[in-house]
């Protein structure tokens, strides 16, 4: 069996207030890319899974992340693989999207992602959606001509912690989240002021017809007429900084 847990994009990401439980009440429009991390799973008597892939170092010793998490709770025993293409900490879903890969190879549904994460709800559905709360009240949305719109991730290949850009958040409530072209990210001034690298991201998406940071970062996106336009910044980006991250895609 095979899935893939495919890469998050947030459109844009109001962040409303801080409720006591510390846990912040957002309103965003997630949408999803047509690849990312690849997930297999083999029968085999007991659970077990092997990390490879291009960042695979970054979960290296990690025995308890969220897969084997989705696949304990569901009494499932597997040989995993889990093909980490992804960055980690980055702002495109990551450990929630892998979450949510497992919990369709074994039939998990919603009640249980929400355990496991506030993303894994969206993750585990994987098309564009409203989300409310902590981003796990959701609602389907029907945007015209965004499926299949190429897409262009970026990311400096500086992992960034969600807390850490949550803390830095000034508090204010800017107001809801209505045309998502017309929102924002309320986390992406936060994290550039932790990683000013990003702005050399965005900066580096000029072109695009529509760009911003995702999530909490450092990922960054841009969306694109075209494949031809998103392939040739693609290039441009990779000349100018070989050292960044870039996944190219389309909108699912």
């Amino acid at each position: 069996m095979r899935e893939t847990a495919f890469a998050k994009i947030n459109l844009a990401l109001h962040v409303r207030e801080r409720e006591a439980d510390g846990y912040h009440r957002i309103e965003t429009l997630f949408a999803f890319c047509d690849d990312g991390d690849v997930l297999t799973a083999r029968d085999a008597a007991k659970l077990s899974l092997d990390i490879v892939g291009p960042f695979a170092a970054a979960l290296a010793g990690e025995d308890d992340n969220l897969v084997l998490k989705a696949a304990r709770a569901l009494g499932r025993t597997a040989a995993l693989t889990l093909d980490k293409r992804l960055p980690v900490a980055a702002g495109i879903g990551g450990g929630s999207a892998d979450a949510a890969a497992a919990l369709r190879l074994f039939g998990g549904g919603s009640e249980l992602a929400a355990r496991l994460g506030a993303d894994v709800p969206a993750c585990l559905l994987s098309c564009t959606a409203r989300g409310e709360g902590r981003g796990d009240r959701l609602e389907l949305v029907e945007i015209p001509r965004l499926t299949g719109t190429p897409v262009l991730l970026v990311n400096p290949n500086l992992p960034l912690s969600t807390a850490a850009v949550f803390k830095a958040w000034d508090g204010i409530d800017r107001g809801p989240l209505g045309d998502w072209r017309k929102g924002r990210n309320d986390l992406e001034v936060p994290a550039i002021a932790l990683f000013p690298e990003i702005r050399a991201v965005l900066c580096a998406l000029e072109g695009a017809t529509f760009a911003r940071m995702s999530g909490s970062g450092a990922t960054c996106f841009g969306l694109f007429d075209n494949v031809a336009a998103r392939d040739i910044k693609a290039a441009a980006i990779a000349r100018a900084q070989p050292d960044w991250w870039t996944m190219k895609s389309c909108l699912r």
